[in-house]
């Protein structure tokens, strides 16, 4: 007999809960969960490497190629973009044919083609094969939070989250600093290269770590209670807002950390790509604004901590304008930090929202950020290209604009919600 499932979210019509939390699932100190959490950790890893692989190598890219920072700039565009297409359709993929086999299949592709990727004989076949690469990436984020929620007990599952997001950001930024340094070396190739072989490791862990599935029931593909269930959401306001306000925090965190190397390695900083993959160090900081969203939530309120949020990552962007390199990197602390807090409010807001459906939910909060972060390096680039680091910090401003007026709207709206007029409405 199947194992009870209790507190998850289901698809109107569906049969099986999306995230069905099992009682009898592992636990801190019972057999297999310290195996899954490893293996999902070097999951979040090896993906994440590889999906900003190129990003602190733009401008060795540029002058390899002999191509403007606007060209270089959809060797990330181009995964992120995919990345976030192909999300959804993925996360409707596992609930058929399982996390499992999704996330092997999606890990297998992406260290195949990040293999690859350091010979593309062009720019435009380097396009190409990170368009792949994103589109593989997308299975992982797609099906790893579900495998959690079935595999972990639901009182073990926020830490078990935690270790896979914390794969997640030091993937991110191990990738930046391992390329920077092996670029410095031998080229951006060798870069590349040396990510692609450290995500091979990665992948070799997370197949002979992983725990069988033991909770995992497969569910009919259900393309129209999944239609009908991402409309759903699409006609909500509220997560209409959170998704406008996620691409948007991360159109600036995009632009930013695509541009920044340019112009660090030109005059008058003139550094190495080993420093400026260094740079990415400041990750560091947004783990832990990230981690202290939730107690300033209770402090502020969702709407008070984003603008604390966007307060912070508006004066970085401005100290980024300095000449002086402390100050720019000051300003990068201060963007990272208002980032991430942001996009910690924002994604745990869309989980409350959602009363239904939170697979879909989440995903497509994922595709509006990985949007946003495409947009966001194209724009700061082109923008780059034309006016310097002030045009790119102006594309990041009006994109800081944008979540301050969605944020205030969604005040004004939820005042007028409480309003005796407001209420009336809402009952009829």
């Amino acid at each position: 007999m199947p194992p009870a499932h209790t507190g998850a979210p289901s698809i109107p019509g569906a049969s099986t809960p999306l995230f069905p939390l099992s009682p009898e699932g592992r636990e801190p100190g019972r057999p297999g969960y310290r195996r899954m959490s490893l293996a999902l950790f070097a999951a979040g890893l090896a993906t994440f490497a590889l999906l900003y692989s190129t990003q602190a190598l733009l401008p060795a890219i540029s002058a390899g190629f002999g191509v403007t920072a606007g060209q270089a700039s959809w060797t990330v565009s181009a995964a992120t973009g995919a990345l976030a297409l192909f999300v959804l359709p993925l996360s409707a993929l596992s609930e058929r044919f399982g996390r499992t086999r999704m996330m092997t299949w999606s890990m297998a592709v992406a260290v195949a083609v990040g293999l690859l990727v350091p010979f593309a004989p062009s720019l435009e076949w380097l396009v190409v094969l990170r368009a792949v690469q994103g589109a593989a990436i997308a299975g992982i984020p797609a099906s790893a939070m579900a495998y959690l929620a079935e595999e972990v007990k639901p009182k073990a599952l926020v830490g078990a989250i935690g270790l896979f997001v914390a794969g997640n950001s030091i993937g991110g930024m191990s990738g930046r600093l391992v390329t920077g340094w092996a670029a410095q070396w031998g080229g951006w190739r060798l870069g590349l290269l040396s990510v692609g072989l450290m995500s091979l490791a990665c992948a070799a862990a997370f197949l002979v770590l992983l725990p069988r599935a033991r909770f995992f029931r497969p569910a009919p593909l259900g393309p129209r209670s999944v239609g009908r269930t991402v409309a759903g959401h699409l006609r909500d306001p509220l997560l209409l807002r959170l998704y406008g306000i996620g691409a948007l925090f991360m159109t600036v965190f995009g632009a930013v950390y695509t541009v920044i190397g340019y112009r660090l390695v030109d005059e008058p900083f003139s550094l190495g790509q080993g420093v400026i993959g260094s740079i990415f160090l400041i990750y560091l900081v947004g783990t832990v604004s990230s981690a202290a969203a939730g107690r300033l939530v209770a402090r502020a309120g969702r709407r008070g901590a984003l603008y604390l949020a966007v307060t912070t990552t508006a004066l970085g962007l401005l100290l980024s304008l300095s000449d002086s390199l402390a100050v720019i990197l000051l300003g990068l602390v201060l963007i990272t930090a208002g980032f991430f807090a942001g996009h910690a409010v924002a994604s745990a807001a869309v989980s409350r929202t959602a009363k239904t459906g939170r697979a879909q939910a989440s995903a497509l909060y994922q595709s509006a950020y990985y949007l946003g972060s495409s947009a966001g390096g194209t724009l700061g680039a082109l923008a780059y290209h034309s006016a310097g680091w002030a045009a790119t910090v102006g594309i990041a401003l009006l994109a800081v604009l944008g979540v301050v007026s969605i944020t205030l709207y969604g005040s004004r709206a939820a005042r007028a919600q409480r309003s005796p007029l407001g209420r009336t409405a809402a009952a009829r």
